[in-house]
């Protein structure tokens, strides 16, 4: 009987380790499978409550990007926060200016308009801060009328083109934003005089934005200038869309922008370059004036390459076209002296004196060896 029971109690217990290894050999081999799904991108999936608790995670993770991204903001944010409370406003341009691509960075520029709101800065149109400097240009240019004795109307007082062109812009009013948005919608319906009214009530914008670009060009006046950012501005009034909320002073910036720099690629030089070169070329002269102040000499094209982020032949390629042309007929030395700059350059292509001299008497030697003979040796 007892070896009986023993057998049995040696079988059930047999049976017990048989189970717990087949249990671990179960459990490893889930370990194993489960590690090759999460390589292959598999999640197992969670009870109702460890969701909500994941998910509540997530959200406080992205709370806390979004605080890092603020703290870490960009200086030239920061800068003109800080012009902006000294001065008390900033103006649409300036604001331009530090978001360039407003289309791309909407987000950071209603961002940035939040700030401003919160920090008590007004927001100021170019128009506005234009209409200053007008009034200061005409208050000189009456000025200059009372020191002249010789009675004369005051409206044809100033020869200078630019000043009369001044005060008569100065005369037309500005526009405010529920003005600009009904003129918008008579425009859409085909009313010309809403669009010679917001025209007119813009051209001081173009004035400030020319104002840039003077120096730039020996070819463009700064009138000329004026006139090509009107084109610009034409533009904009057939192209604005008052939908969109922005101010029309901040959408036709770009037009005028864009009409007076390809003004400047077609008229600056006797070789048109493109205008997406000219912009390089800008890119480039900025870059070495840095790297002259810096290294106190000349820079390298190879450091001028590390500096704008291109290849060394690029910038070579670049400093070939910047090249500016000059005319052969360009006068040298004083004015009593009729020598110009063509006779100073070397022509590569005519034979020199002394070569041609040396083939005539080669010529002329073997002409006369020729000539003593014999026809059948010659």
């Amino acid at each position: 009987m007892l070896k009986k029971k023993n057998k049995k109690a040696k079988k059930k217990a047999g049976k017990k380790k048989t189970a717990r290894a087949a249990k671990k050999k179960r459990r490893a081999l889930g370990i194993a499978v489960k590690k090759r799904l999460l390589k292959k991108g598999w999640r197992p999936k969670l009870s109702k409550k460890k969701a909500i608790l994941s998910k509540k995670r997530k959200e406080e993770e992205r709370s806390k990007e979004k605080i890092k991204s603020m703290a870490e903001e960009p200086d030239r944010i920061k800068d003109f926060l800080v012009l902006g409370k000294q001065r008390g406003f900033v103006t649409e341009d300036e604001i331009l200016q530090v978001i360039p691509e407003v289309e791309r960075n909407l987000t950071e520029l209603e961002r940035l308009y939040e700030k401003l709101d919160e920090s008590g800065i007004k927001i100021i149109s170019s128009d506005e801060v234009m209409k200053g400097e007008v009034e200061r240009e005409i208050e000189k240019a009456e000025k200059k009328v009372e020191n002249i004795d010789i009675p004369m109307d005051l409206d044809d007082v100033s020869s200078d083109s630019v000043q009369m062109y001044l005060r008569e812009i100065g005369r037309v009013p500005l526009l405010k934003a529920e003005e600009e948005v009904t003129l918008a919608k008579r425009i859409e319906k085909g009313d010309l005089a809403a669009k010679q009214k917001l025209t007119e009530a813009n051209l001081r914008l173009v004035v400030s934005i020319a104002k840039k670009y003077v120096g730039r060009s020996t070819n463009l006046s700064l009138l000329d200038l004026i006139q090509e950012g009107n084109i610009g501005l034409f533009r904009a009034v057939e192209k604005f869309d008052y939908r969109k909320g922005y101010k029309f002073s901040t959408y036709a910036t770009w037009w005028i922008r864009q009409a007076i720099t390809r003004a400047l690629a077609d008229q600056s030089r006797t070789i048109r370059i493109p205008v997406h070169m000219v912009e390089t070329i800008n890119k480039y002269t900025q870059a070495t004036r840095r790297l002259v102040q810096d290294l106190g000499r000349d820079p390298l094209p190879e450091e001028i390459a590390a500096e704008m982020g291109l290849e060394v032949e690029k910038v070579r390629h670049i400093m070939k076209i910047s090249q500016e042309t000059v005319s052969i007929e360009t006068p040298v030395g004083d004015s009593e002296d009729d020598s110009i700059l063509g006779d100073f350059i070397e022509d590569t292509e005519t034979v020199m004196p002394h070569h041609s001299a040396a083939r005539k008497l080669l010529a002329d030697h073997v002409g006369l060896i020729l000539g003593d003979l014999t026809p059948r040796e010659q």
